[in-house]
């Protein structure tokens, strides 16, 4: 059963994850810089429990066969302050997937601080079953995106976000990728990008590649320095306006004649 919740602006939830960044800084005495101590705010600061168990076997649900087939990602028990992680995201076992474990963690921590208060004001059922099981094919429903939201701000905080990109670039200027058909010349964008991680997805016997590909691979070094996902980095850059798509009302960096 999905767990109903109300509206919350965008702007809520990003200053609720500030605020949890500002209080386990104070609380530790230091300056917080990529990566998020996600482990240690979740179990030391808001003392929930994690452990890791086949959540698909647990709940009779199919299996992909890999970790990106994943459904069930995680669960809560909002009335206890237990988190279940599946064990394919088992950081020790997969570490090349600690990205996605890491923002799983952050996903159970938003229910954690936005959702808890609507169940413990009807407490009085038992435990056994988690209050939220998050599932990539309910990630459209308002409980799941809204914990989603909750985990980029926590893990990607706007403002080391923006220093990183002025680490980079040496300004706050955004980047738009001019596109013609539908596609992006990799000659050129690695002339103009050098550090982007092009090759890396496309046979030598193409000549092109598609704007979503380069943008996920654009995000790749933001990425490595923030622990996250390709993924969850590029919509973070796109969400903070840092990295658009075509807008044909902007100076593009990549000029043509």
């Amino acid at each position: 059963m999905t767990l109903q919740v109300p509206y919350l602006a965008d702007e809520a939830i990003e200053r609720d994850a500030e605020a949890l960044l500002a209080q386990f800084a104070h609380a530790k005495g230091m300056v917080i810089r990529p990566p998020i101590p996600i482990e240690d705010i979740i179990e030391k600061d808001q003392k929930l429990h994690i452990e890791f168990d086949d959540l698909h076997r647990r709940f009779g649900v199919a299996r992909g066969g890999s970790g990106a087939e994943v459904d069930i990602f995680g669960a809560i028990f909002l009335e206890t302050g237990k988190i279940v992680i599946d064990e394919s995201l088992d950081p020790e076992e997969r570490p090349s997937i600690e990205g996605r474990y890491r923002f799983t963690l952050a996903h159970e921590g938003g229910h954690w601080r936005l959702h808890r208060r609507l169940v413990q004001a009807n407490s009085g059922q038992g435990s056994r079953q988690p209050t939220v099981v998050c599932r990539s094919s309910r990630a459209k429903e308002r409980v799941e995106l809204q914990a989603n939201l909750f985990a980029s701000c926590l893990l990607m905080p706007r403002e080391l976000v923006f220093q990183a990109w002025r680490d980079r670039f040496g300004n706050d200027h955004p980047l738009v990728l001019w596109r013609k058909d539908g596609t992006i010349d990799v000659d050129e964008i690695i002339r103009i990008l050098p550090n982007c991680v092009v090759s890396a997805v496309i046979s030598h016997s193409f000549t092109q590649v598609c704007d979503d590909q380069l943008r996920q691979h654009f995000a790749r070094p933001f990425a490595e320095q923030f622990l996250v996902s390709p993924t969850a980095m590029r919509i973070r850059l796109e969400r903070l306006g840092l990295l658009h798509r075509e807008d044909p009302r902007q100076q593009s960096l990549l000029v043509r004649s």
